[in-house]
């Protein structure tokens, strides 16, 4: 009997050292656990053995020996007793404080039966088994089937059915918040138009355009000029142009769709250089314009917005509330001259006329019949005549929720987001993002019944008014501003998620890439079978590429640049690009031709790699974001000041001050990093001390120097405006690329912030005063 349960205990023991290998994520007192049963077996090992060696030596000894056996026996029994008392006892024990922990902090609810014994490999098993590829290709084919605008018929319908899909899954909870907003739609009593005209003004062609193909926020009016081809219109191209004495002052500027700058950006350098004009094309080098080839025909328009900001640009910093008075103000991203969006066959026929400079080599694309010329006269002596006829409505918009409340922390917020709406069909722009976005919240309801317990709250949102500027979005941030930084953990925007299925891109916050480098390792990739997207990464030329800084139109822009919540958007794409985006060609039919018929696999890959990172954010006791992340960045621009030390130290500036900050914030990083890595995380009260620390990260990167209202993208790493990282850098090249414009009160100003921003940083990280250690204290 004495050896039967001794090989009971031992199996016992063994079989709980391999669950814990094969679970990753087994929490700390369960290890704890385990090396102890490990090692009192091993302390119990020698005397065992010896003891069995005696049975068998003596068999048919003594009195003594059988005494001795005995006493032995006992001993085992009573040790192997106590040891497997000990285990279960100490879990179940270490269980209910735990809940009792968790319903003293809020009246969080208690981890369900099932989901209190639920590893991170069982959910992720369970995530991947609930997930579908059928649902995901059907949402897309609802939703794409037509236009569906914010305020249209069609649009209000399918808000109807989103909230119904909610609902079904029966959800904590689900609830709709309305706003109006000011959009921007052609005006159906007079088209706008573009003409070529005489030197005496009269219109000598009229050129054809679709009458749907505007840019949502341009200025309307009128504009006449010669014209100025600008190749992408980047500030490099303005700067060539300058370079090469060809102005823009009064001209209209045509650009082409693409090179890594948005249609606002395009139009506001325009402006900003003097232009009367914006015309933006497809051109076939960027987009592919071959139909037998799945392209782009010659006679299709791209549209975007030219609002160079997010949100309701009459309402900039503070949201859109219904009722609410607001005083005269409008965004300064709002365009002062009209731009419109015109086809490949237009552009042709409009560059294929000018004269003047040779345009260089890289700046050439492939539109037929013309010779690169940048301008700005045309041959014949004619100018072109544009004519933007747009009007602005209030519309009430409908943003969707609904959420799966967190049984230890609730008030901590998952969030992930879609845009609903699309100014045309939209599989690309809208279905594929709302149907991803309805299949994970599906998903995770499903695992929520079947045991699991989440420790945050998952929010699952349907954005409306994307194609206006992520509009719904960022009036809702502004809304709950002062709530987000504190409650909000990160946020994860599916727009426009597969527009391919061979290369994926992320565009985040540094502070999940770590997040992210360990869920492209689990998550299969969607074209090669076997292969996980890390290792077809690594073959392709490294993991590194798949990461990407956040972009102004992406969806996960605003939650980053102006709330200071860590964000990310996820893309697959193919290496050429996907050509119907923002067009009326952007259907479920086309999609399933560029993907093969694979919508539903690569959805559903994307979707797994989301709810990858999702698990880790509502499972783990400590949020596993990399709170070190920015230490890097400013070394980066530390060795860019060191480089222009001397310069500066001459003009009365040191660099010394930023060198200061930056190492007090790699310092506070590093030590509270250490602290979490040596404490008890199964203790809530100390977890929840952490985990506020680090959730409040990006937001003290959030300069506190600028107006929210003037300046809304106040991060100094991903926002817009002069007292980011990006503008101190430009400004401080003017040191050796253009001396004269260099400002030294205006730098000196830009430094002294940016530095207070980062120092500010490093203490609040530091946590208590206290424990600040830096060099502005007063020493004898």
């Amino acid at each position: 009997m004495t050896t039967h349960l001794t090989q009971a205990s031992l199996m016992s023991v063994h079989h709980s050292v391999s669950d814990d290998d094969e679970e990753e994520e087994v929490g700390g007192a369960q290890r704890a656990e385990l090396r102890l049963a490990i090692s009192e077996d091993e302390e119990e090992a020698g005397p065992f053995s010896d003891l069995t060696a005696l049975v068998m030596r003596y068999r048919h000894g003594d009195r003594r020996c059988c005494v001795l056996l005995c006493v032995g026996g006992v001993i085992v029994f009573t040790a192997a007793f106590l040891l497997a008392y000990g285990i279960f006892s100490g879990r179940y024990h270490c269980s209910q404080a735990e809940q009792g922990h968790e319903q003293q902090l809020g009246g969080a609810k208690a981890p369900s039966e099932g989901g209190a014994g639920l590893y991170l490999g069982e959910l992720r098993l369970m995530m991947r088994k609930l997930l579908q590829d059928e649902d995901i290709h059907n949402t897309v084919s609802r939703v794409s089937r037509a236009a569906h605008p914010p305020g249209s018929s069609e649009g209000t319908s399918l808000a109807s059915e989103i909230l119904q899909r909610f609902r079904e899954l029966q959800m904590d909870h689900t609830w709709t918040e309305s706003l109006y907003a000011t959009l921007q739609f052609p005006d159906r009593s007079q088209r706008s138009s573009l003409s070529l005209v005489d030197s005496a003004g009269r219109v000598s062609e009229e050129i054809p355009l679709n009458p749907s193909d505007y840019c949502p926020y341009s200025s309307t009016g009128n504009a006449t000029g010669g014209v100025v081809y600008a190749n992408y219109g980047r500030p490099e191209d303005f700067k060539w142009l300058k370079r090469e004495d060809v102005s823009v002052a009064g001209c209209v500027v045509v650009m082409r769709v693409g090179g890594g700058v948005s249609f606002a950006e395009k139009v506001w350098l325009a402006e900003k250089n003097g232009a009367s004009g914006a015309l933006i094309y497809p051109d076939p080098a960027d987009v592919p314009q071959d139909p037998r080839r799945l392209g782009l025909n010659t006679h299709t328009a791209v549209s975007e917005h030219v609002h160079l900001g997010s949100g309701d640009p009459f309402t900039p910093g503070f949201p859109s509330f219904n009722h609410t008075q607001f005083p005269p103000i409008q965004s300064s991203g709002l365009p002062l001259i009209p731009a419109l969006p015109i086809t490949a066959t237009v552009a042709s026929k409009l560059l294929s006329q000018l004269t003047g400079p040779s345009c260089p080599r890289p700046w050439q694309g492939r539109l037929p019949y013309v010779r690169c010329v940048v301008g700005p006269e045309f041959s014949n002596g004619r100018r072109v005549q544009m004519s933007v006829q747009n009007v602005m409505k209030p519309i009430l918009l409908n943003n969707i929720f609904s959420s799966l409340e967190g049984r230890v922390e609730p008030d901590q917020y998952i969030i992930l987001g879609a845009q609903r709406d699309c100014l045309g069909p939209g599989a690309v722009k809208s279905g594929v993002g709302t149907a991803i976005l309805l299949e994970l919240a599906r998903t995770f309801s499903a695992m929520v019944k079947k045991g699991f317990s989440p420790r945050r709250s998952l929010l699952f949102v349907s954005w409306d008014a994307g194609d206006f500027g992520n509009v719904g979005a960022t009036e809702w941030l502004e809304g709950y501003l002062s709530m987000l930084h504190l409650k909000a953990v990160a946020y994860f925007s599916l727009d426009q998620a597969v527009m391919g299925d061979e290369v994926l891109s992320a565009y985040t916050s540094p502070l999940l890439v770590d997040l992210l480098d360990a869920a492209i390792r689990q998550v299969e990739h969607p074209k090669h079978a076997g292969q996980s997207i890390y290792s077809q990464a690594e073959r392709d030329g490294g993991s590194w590429r798949i990461m990407k800084p956040l972009y102004l139109n992406s969806g996960a822009f605003s939650f980053t640049a102006f709330a200071g919540v860590p964000a990310m958007e996820l893309r697959f794409t193919e290496e050429r690009a996907y050509p119907f985006i923002n067009t009326p060609l952007d259907s479920v039919s086309r999609l399933q031709e560029v993907l093969g018929g694979r919508l539903g696999v690569t959805g559903r890959s994307l979707g797994e790699l989301v709810g990858e990172m999702v698990l880790r954010l509502a499972h783990d006791h400590i949020l596993p974001l990399r709170i070190t992340s920015y230490a890097q960045t400013v070394l980066q621009f530390s060795a860019q000041l060191n480089k222009h030390s001397a310069e500066l130290q001459s003009r009365g500036l040191s660099p010394q001050w930023v060198f200061s900050a930056r190492g007090d914030y790699s310092r506070a990083a590093e030590t509270l990093q250490r602290a979490i890595d040596y404490s008890d995380l199964h203790e809530p009260t100390i977890t929840r001390f952490y985990n506020t620390r680090i959730m409040k990260v990006e937001y003290y990167f959030l300069s506190q120097y600028v107006s929210a209202v003037e300046t809304p993208f106040r991060h100094v790493i991903h926002g817009r405006g002069n007292h980011t990282l990006s503008a101190l850098t430009e400004h401080l090249g003017l040191l050796t690329s253009d001396p004269g414009r260099f400002d030294e009160s205006s730098f000196r100003r830009q430094l002294a912030l940016f530095t207070w921003t980062l120092q500010g940083a490093a203490n609040a990280l530091n946590g208590d005063v206290w424990s600040i250690h830096n060099m502005h204290r007063f020493t004898h």
